[in-house]
């Protein structure tokens, strides 16, 4: 019910347990996501059978029609850009193109540079509305998000989205990092070592962002790590739908978008470093300010009373300096 509430902040949850307190999630945000839209299949990553299929199967009178209206983001330039680097006639009925050119056709429709598929097609919790829960389900010192743009994998759009939470006030320091899975919006509670989140996360660099990780496992600290994909599709690895495909194409993008959220995290780390050194290096001064003005008492041959001057105008210089 919390997963289920983080990912979709939008909606306010009341559970009713038979014995137990009624445990209630108010909504983080009054916004609605948009209402998905159905596509065509984007020709990017289908498959050779799909394409013979699709081709066997189309009421197009021939292939350049057939390009146009059974895919997305195919333009009529394309189309002939297409055919004419498979050396295909755009006159040519589909249901008789035989195997030879439509492997032709395969190959020169992976080779032609398209647009991305529409968004319109797919549910995204978005960035803010993904900070927006995290900040509703943790209290911490350190929030970011970063929804990707759409990609594709056989033929099916797709979008990743992260969020982090860092040093989170309920969990310990020494643990490891909690990770959130979500595929539209329905969190995925098993399994969690069989899915292609977890390979992304763990194959991450986390050291690089001044965060602690041991080889093969999720990086330590008092971190949140809520990852969600947003598909037409969702592969996962069987029918309980528990867990994700190893897709090449997914999990790059899941580590880019956690590389980008974890750059944000590194200069937050190392900012914080750098003022606990700076408060560090403030506290020793302030522990010989009195030693001195001693000192300074003996080489200028001050009086008592320019001694205290002397030792209040160091202590409000240093008081200063950590106010900046």
């Amino acid at each position: 019910m919390e997963q289920t509430a983080l990912a979709n902040p939008h909606a306010r949850i009341v559970y009713k347990a038979p014995k137990d307190p009624e445990m209630v999630f108010e909504r983080a945000t009054n916004e609605l996501p948009k209402e998905p839209m159905e596509i065509k299949p984007h020709p990017h990553g289908i498959e050779l059978g799909m394409l013979m299929r699709m081709l066997k199967d189309t009421t197009s009178r021939n292939v350049k029609a057939f390009l146009t209206t059974e895919f997305s983001r195919v333009s009529a330039k394309a189309a002939e850009d297409i055919l004419k680097a498979a050396k295909v006639d755009e006159s040519t009925s589909p249901s008789r193109v035989h195997r030879d050119s439509a492997e032709k056709l395969y190959q020169a429709i992976n080779a032609t540079k398209l647009m991305a598929p529409p968004t319109n097609c797919l549910s995204p919790i978005g960035e803010d509305q993904l900070l927006a829960g995290m900040r509703t389900q943790f209290q911490a010192d350190f929030y970011t998000a970063n929804s990707r743009g759409p990609q594709v994998y056989r033929g099916n759009p797709f979008l990743i989205e992260v969020g982090l939470a860092w040093n989170v006030k309920e969990m310990p320091g020494d643990d490891l990092a909690e990770l959130y899975r979500f595929a539209n919006r329905v969190p995925l509670l098993y399994q969690q070592s069989a899915c292609a989140v977890t390979k992304g996360v763990i194959s991450t660099s986390w050291k690089s962002y001044g965060v602690q990780q041991s080889r093969g496992a999720l990086p330590t600290g008092a971190l949140v790590i809520m990852v969600h994909i947003a598909s037409v599709w969702v592969p996962f690895t069987s029918e309980s739908k528990e867990a994700i495909a190893h897709y090449p194409e997914i999990i790059k993008e899941i580590r880019l978008a956690i590389q980008e959220c974890g750059r944000r995290l590194g200069i937050y780390v190392r900012r914080g470093q750098r003022e606990a050194m700076e408060l560090k290096k403030l506290s020793y001064i302030e522990k010989y300010i009195p030693h001195i003005g001693i000192a300074l008492k003996e080489i200028l041959k001050l009086s008592d009373q320019q001694e205290k001057d002397v030792v209040a105008t160091l202590r409000d210089t240093l008081e200063r300096s950590r106010n900046l």
